[in-house]
C-alpha cells in the first residue's frame, strides 16, 4: 500500500526537480511557482480546460500573480509546431518574458507542446508539469522530453527541456473518461516489462480495481512508474544507453500512430498494439518463449487494452519504422525483451522478421 503524498526526486544537478504526488495538492505549484516573478503562462486543452483551468488560475490570481490562460484543440492531432507558434504568440501578447513561468496543465499532448514551447520562448523560460492522465503522470510529464509530430513522424520536432517539477494530483483522474485511464496504464505494463516483475503481477491481480479508477489501487502503479522513469532518466538523460527502453512497444506503436494519422489510436492502445509486435518479434528471434507473449498479452486484455489492427498497412507501418527518431544512421533500433523485468535494444533485427511481427498484429 502506497501513503499518500509522496515525494519522487529526478537528480540531475542544476536540472533537478521533485515530483509532488498527492491529493488536493495544487497549491504546491505556488511554492514551486516562487523561484519566478514574471507573467504566469497557462497551457491546457478544451477538455481539461473547462473541468480545471479556473482552478489553477484563481491560486495564483489569489497570491497576486498574473495568468495568461491558452488552450490548445484536445487530441494528437493537434500536436503540431502551429499550436507551439500560437502557443509562443499568446505569450508575448500576454507579456511574458524570460522571468515568467509556463504551467502545462493537461495530458501528454499538453505537456509536450507546453514544454516545446516553453522551451524556446524567449530561448527556455522554466514550465512546470501537472499531468491530468494516467499516461501523463506515469510516462510523459517527467524527463524533459517536449516537441510535437509531423505527419511523417511522431515527435520528430522537440527538445530535451526538463521542468521545474511536476505536480500529480491524483484526484484529478476522477473526470478522466475510461478510455483514457485504459490507455494511460498501457505505459505503466511497459514499466513493469523492462524493469519490474512486481509490478506487472500487481496489475495482473489489480486490474478490475485499476478500470474502476479506485486511486487507491492507482496510486501503486503511478508512484512505482515515476520511481522508475526518474532512475533512468537520471542515470541517462539524453537517451544514449538506458533510456532507450522506456521506448519498449513504442518504435512499433509510433509507427502505427503514424500510419494511421494519430486520429484512430491513443497513444497507450497503439503502444499496447505495439508491445504485442515487440513480444512476437522477441519470440522471432528466439529471445523469449510463447509463455512470455501470452502472458503479456493476458495482461493488455486483461487492462481492455487492444492487442491487434486488423487493417494495419504493414508496407506502411515499416516505412514508418525507418523514420522513427530512435534510429541511428537508418538502422531501426528495437527494444525487445528477454524475461519480465528485463530489455535489451537490438539494432540487428532483420526487416523481414519486423514485417512478420507486424503481420502478427493484425490477427487476434
Amino acid at each position: 500500500m502506497i501513503s499518500l503524498p509522496t515525494e519522487v526526486p529526478v537528480s540531475l544537478g542544476d536540472r533537478s526537480y521533485t515530483i509532488h504526488i498527492g491529493r488536493n495538492n495544487l497549491d504546491q505549484l505556488l511554492n514551486l511557482a516562487a523561484r519566478t516573478r514574471g507573467v504566469i503562462g497557462l497551457v491546457t486543452d478544451t477538455i481539461v480546460g473547462p473541468l480545471y483551468a479556473d482552478r489553477v488560475v484563481n491560486l495564483f490570481r489569489a497570491a497576486g500573480r498574473h495568468v495568461v490562460s491558452y488552450q490548445l484543440p484536445a487530441g494528437e492531432e493537434h500536436k503540431r509546431l502551429d499550436q507551439v507558434e500560437a502557443i509562443c504568440g499568446a505569450f508575448l501578447a500576454g507579456g511574458l518574458d524570460r522571468a515568467s513561468l509556463v504551467i502545462a496543465l493537461g495530458g501528454g499532448v499538453v505537456g509536450d507542446v507546453a514544454g516545446f514551447a516553453a522551451a524556446v520562448f524567449m530561448r527556455g523560460i522554466p514550465f512546470l508539469q501537472v499531468p491530468t492522465t494516467i499516461v501523463a503522470q506515469v510516462d510523459s510529464s517527467v524527463g524533459g522530453k517536449t516537441g510535437v509530430n509531423h505527419p511523417l513522424g511522431k515527435n520528430t520536432i522537440g527538445a530535451f527541456h526538463q521542468p521545474a517539477g511536476v505536480v500529480i494530483d491524483m484526484e484529478l483522474l476522477r473526470s478522466l473518461p475510461p478510455r483514457q485511464l485504459r490507455a494511460g496504464l498501457a505505459e505503466v505494463v511497459k514499466h513493469g516489462v523492462i524493469a519490474d516483475a512486481d509490478l506487472f503481477a500487481y496489475l495482473e491481480r489489480e486490474a478490475p480495481r485499476l478500470l474502476a479508477g479506485d486511486l487507491d489501487a492507482l496510486a501503486l502503479p503511478v508512484v512505482r512508474s515515476c520511481e522508475i522513469k526518474a532512475a533512468v532518466v537520471t542515470a541517462d538523460e539524453r537517451e544514449q544507453g538506458i533510456r532507450a527502453h522506456l521506448n519498449y512497444g513504442h518504435t512499433f506503436g509510433h509507427a502505427i500512430e503514424t500510419v494511421s494519422g494519430y486520429t484512430r489510436f491513443l497513444h497507450g492502445e497503439a503502444v499496447s498494439i505495439g508491445m504485442r509486435a515487440a513480444a512476437e518479434l522477441a519470440r522471432l528471434l528466439g529471445m523469449v518463449d510463447d509463455a512470455f507473449v501470452h502472458r503479456q498479452r493476458a495482461c493488455l486484455e486483461a487492462l481492455e487494452l487492444p492487442v491487434y489492427w486488423p487493417d494495419l498497412p504493414v508496407d506502411a507501418a515499416l516505412d514508418a519504422t525507418r523514420k522513427d527518431k530512435k534510429n541511428r544512421a537508418g538502422v531501426a533500433r528495437f527494444v525487445l525483451p528477454t524475461r519480465l523485468g528485463e530489455v535489451v535494444t537490438r539494432d540487428d533485427v532483420p526487416l523481414e522478421l519486423v514485417r512478420r511481427a507486424f503481420e502478427a498484429v493484425t490477427r487476434p
